[in-house]
């Protein structure tokens, strides 16, 4: 017999053995707990080469999201042909790799919102940002919008399981109807529009893997008066940045994240980071809310090796 448990007393087993049952019934209760989502981490998980990696929030990084493999697949139905400058309905499937549909309740609200669908035309003329709403089926999600280019749109969904907490992405593709035109974009900084001028410019230059600041400002093209900048999904503005392929994008938000302390209003201005790992031609989106309306403007840049 161990000579350790020779020595112990019938009360110290029996306490043992309490102490023992006790920590296995508080673990049993723990698992039976419900979580809030029918999904698990395993849902999620992805192994290999070429799997999805997720952006360090402090320094955000171009996601690669149609090379990637990821964990969700992403399916769009239409509700009739789309057409140029016409509405068009969707419905949009989430599914995991499992097959288990993606409903509201396993995903995490992030910039106010569950669910984010960044849509772009071949030419990157069009940008459309859109938040789908819950269907009737489990996965299933509503959105509509109105096609402005022809050509073969590209639908990239940005969203955070409850499982993971981690942000995650997939993409599928639409067709319209009409000859792609040609768009000769050359590298701009400045943009006017709706009687302002918004203004894009790095303080070094764009290089290919190496983190670059970002400085966003907003103008008033007729004289001086006060710019009604209001916050959009939880920020003062949202850069978007995506590559002449497409595949992929980068969701930039500006650094001053206080709400309570917005920037000057005669001169606003916001600073953002971001890292790009390849050389090419890049167009960057800006979203924001003056006064209530959402304006959009691209800003074509070029990304040095």
């Amino acid at each position: 017999m161990d000579p350790v448990a020779a020595n112990l007393s019938s009360a110290q087993r029996r306490s043992i053995g309490i102490i023992t049952l006790s920590a296995l019934a508080l673990f049993a209760i723990v698992r039976w707990l419900p979580t809030g989502t029918n999904l698990s981490h395993m849902d999620f998980r992805v192994e290999g080469k070429g799997a999805l990696e997720f952006c360090d929030p402090a320094n955000p990084q171009f996601i690669p999201v149609v090379a990637a493999r990821s964990p969700v697949t992403l399916a769009l139905k239409s509700g009739w042909a789309p057409a140029l400058e016409k509405s068009v309905s969707f419905a949009l499937t989430l599914r995991t790799a499992s097959g288990k549909p993606v409903a509201p309740e396993d995903l995490l609200i992030a910039h106010t919102r569950k669910l984010h669908l960044l849509i772009v035309d071949p030419t990157l003329s069009d940008y459309q940002h859109v938040h789908p709403e819950p269907g009737r089926r489990a996965g299933e999600w509503l959105f509509t919008l109105t096609p402005h280019r022809p050509g073969t749109y590209r639908v990239f969904a940005d969203f955070t399981p409850a499982a993971t907490a981690r942000g995650l992405y997939a993409s599928a593709d639409f067709e319209v109807p009409g000859l792609v035109a040609r768009v000769a974009r050359s590298a701009n900084s400045s943009v006017e529009a709706d009687g302002m001028q918004f203004l894009l410019e790095s303080t070094t230059l764009l290089q290919a893997r190496k983190p670059a600041n970002l400085r966003f400002r907003i103008r008033r093209t007729g004289g001086a008066g006060p710019i009604p900048l209001q916050p959009v999904m939880g920020a003062f503005a949202h850069l978007v940045a995506f590559s002449e392929e497409r595949s992929g994008f980068a969701h930039l938000h500006p650094q001053e994240v206080d709400l309570s302390k917005p920037p000057d209003a005669q001169h606003p201005e916001l600073t953002f980071k971001i890292t790009i790992p390849q050389a090419g031609r890049y167009v960057i989106w800006a979203q924001v809310n003056l006064g209530g309306t959402e304006i959009f403007v691209p800003f074509a840049t070029d990304v040095l090796p």
